[in-house]
């Protein structure tokens, strides 16, 4: 690990595609998170994703530079997608004492797809404890509920009579032209994220608090690809037939 920080940026990205090959292994994935050591577990972790954060921050500010020295933690978002599909390594990404999960999160604004892509299927993965740690999800859910609404709310511009019923970092973004996400891959995530959280009664009502049935039901309404449909149409069910007793759904069912 010491290595990333002492040789060049080509090397150094080198070195991360690495990572990501050997945490596609349990072994790999335990040794990252340096499962076993009390004291120094988690330490690996926490600079990946610092490094992750602030080579971000650098190559906004240095747009002049090649792809390959411009971020060299991007693939990052790989090795973070591979250790949240461990329970381990989910719960320390989740530990609101280190607050990975919450950087990581922020990240999603990135214009790199590699990067948009480790995020959600970091976020994703992580909502896979939502049962036992639902509270700390909801910690987050300033940034949790943009980034993962805002993917599937289609293009449309929405009004103030939505709006109003949505958080200020959410209904800002909506109400002006912004660029949609193409890649059906993130939707999918995004809205399978979604349906986890909604399993829970007290996600449920999260959702409702920030106009999310909305938000779903308009941008199932532009969605034209079948898989990402059929994510939206779980949570349709999930909110109709979980929920009733709640609120009325408004989510659309094709």
């Amino acid at each position: 690990m010491d290595m990333l920080y002492k040789l060049g940026s080509s090397i150094t990205q080198l070195l991360v595609m690495l990572l990501v090959n050997l945490t596609q292994l349990d072994d790999g994935i335990s040794s990252l998170l340096q499962i076993g050591d009390d004291k120094m577990q988690g330490l690996y972790v926490m600079k990946l994703v610092r490094s992750f954060c602030r080579c971000s921050e650098t190559s906004a500010s240095h747009s002049f530079v090649t792809p390959l020295q411009d971020d060299p933690f991007d693939h990052v978002g790989s090795i973070l997608v591979n250790i949240s599909k461990k329970e381990e390594g989910r719960k320390m990404l989740l530990d609101p004492k280190r607050g990975l999960l919450k950087q990581i999160i922020r990240q999603f604004d990135s214009s790199s797809l590699l990067r948009k892509k480790g995020v959600s299927g970091t976020i994703r993965n992580c909502c896979f404890e939502a049962e036992n740690q639902l509270q700390n999800l909801l910690l987050i859910s300033e940034f949790l509920w943009p980034a993962l609404l805002l993917p599937v709310a289609g293009t449309k511009i929405y009004g103030e009579q939505d709006t109003s019923k949505m958080p200020l970092e959410l209904g800002s973004a909506l109400s002006i032209d912004r660029e949609p996400v193409k890649d059906p891959e993130i939707r999918v995530q995004a809205l399978e994220a979604i349906y986890l959280i909604a399993l829970q009664e007290a996600g449920r009502r999260a959702l409702w608090s920030v106009n999310g049935p909305r938000i779903l039901q308009v941008g199932y309404e532009d969605e034209e690809d079948p898989k990402v449909m059929e994510a939206y149409e779980q949570i349709g069910s999930l909110l109709v037939h979980g929920s009733e007793s709640e609120e009325p759904s408004t989510t659309t069912s094709k």
